[in-house]
């Protein structure tokens, strides 16, 4: 069963990190309905909000390869909206 969910992502000081994350994020592109990222340059952080659907399994999957990255920090959000 397939659920609407969204990631929080936020990277700090790692420029390098942005990489591996595109990276992650397109080989999940199957699930991703969209996402946003926005530079807070004075704090020098990074914060990506992506919207998904798929089921628990893939959706946790890419979180946990997320927060695996140095730097980076993620949190998710599954909602109890089925598709």
């Amino acid at each position: 069963m397939k659920r609407v969910g969204v990631i929080g992502i936020v990277v700090k000081g790692n420029p390098s990190a942005g990489l591996e994350i595109q990276k992650l994020l397109s080989e999940y592109s199957d699930i991703i309905i969209g996402r946003m990222g926005v530079p807070d340059r004075v704090n020098g952080i990074n914060a990506i909000s992506v919207i998904v659907e798929g089921d628990n399994e893939k959706l946790s999957a890419l979180t946990g390869k997320l927060g695996r990255l140095n730097n980076v920090s993620v949190k998710s959000a599954v909602t109890s909206v089925e598709i």
